[in-house]
C-alpha cells in the first residue's frame, strides 16, 4: 500500500477521553475504549510520534483526562490543551496551533464521542489539506445510530475510518522490525491477549 500512516510521519490526536465525557457512550463497552486508547497513546509515546491531547471543560461533568493516558504520556498529559468549551477543537487555536508545530500533515484522531467529539475537527482537518484517520473503536457514541451517522458524514468528507488494530499495523508496516515488535508487543498487551488467552 503506497503513502502509509507511519510513525515518522504522523501524529497521535486524542481528544476528550475524559472520565465523564466516556459516560456519553452507550454504543461500545467502556472497557475496550479505554483499552484502544491506551494502545493508541502507547504506540505513540514508544515510537516518539507527536502526542497531542486535548479536553474540553475539565471543571465540569467531563472532568479529567483518563488516569491511564496520565500515566502512559505525562509530558502530553501536563501539555493538554484545556478548551474552555469550544466544540470544535480545531476552531480553537492553542490546539490547531500544537497540531501545525508538530510538522505532521498526517493525523490519526480518536476521542469521546465520535458524533460530537471527533466528526467536527476530523473534517475540518481534511478542509485544512491534512490527511485523516478516525479510529471509531477508541471513542464511541451515545446510540448506535448516533455514531453510525458520524461515520457516514465524516467519510463522505474525506476522512479515512479505521480500528485501533488496523491502524496499527500500518503504523508498524513489519512485525519483525524492531519498531513493528514494539507495536504488536502493545496491541497484544492492550487488545489481543484477552481473545486469546480467553
Amino acid at each position: 500500500m503506497k503513502d502509509l500512516f507511519t510513525s515518522k510521519n504522523a501524529a497521535m490526536l486524542l481528544i476528550d477521553h475524559q472520565v465523564g465525557t466516556i459516560k456519553l457512550a452507550r454504543n461500545i463497552d467502556h472497557d475496550e475504549i479505554v483499552r484502544n486508547a491506551r494502545a493508541l497513546a502507547r504506540t505513540a509515546t514508544r515510537t516518539d510520534m507527536p502526542l497531542i491531547l486535548t479536553s474540553s471543560q475539565e471543571d465540569r461533568f467531563q472532568g479529567r483526562l483518563f488516569p491511564d493516558i496520565e500515566a502512559i504520556a505525562p509530558k502530553a498529559y501536563a501539555t493538554r490543551v484545556k478548551r474552555p468549551g469550544v466544540v470544535d477543537c480545531w476552531m480553537y487555536k492553542p490546539f490547531k496551533d500544537a497540531v501545525q508545530q508538530s510538522g505532521r500533515k498526517k493525523l490519526i484522531m480518536a476521542g469521546l464521542t465520535n458524533d460530537v467529539c471527533i466528526v467536527f475537527p476530523a473534517i475540518s482537518a481534511v478542509e485544512d489539506g491534512y490527511e485523516v484517520q478516525v479510529v471509531v473503536d477508541a471513542g464511541g457514541s451515545p446510540t448506535a445510530t448516533a455514531d453510525a451517522t458520524a461515520i457516514e458524514r465524516m467519510r463522505s468528507r474525506g476522512v479515512v475510518i479505521t480500528s485501533t488494530n488496523q491502524v496499527m499495523a500500518e503504523l508498524a508496516t513489519d512485525w519483525a522490525s524492531p519498531e513493528g515488535a514494539a507495536i504488536q508487543a502493545i496491541m497484544y498487551e492492550e487488545v489481543l491477549k484477552r481473545l486469546v488467552e480467553a
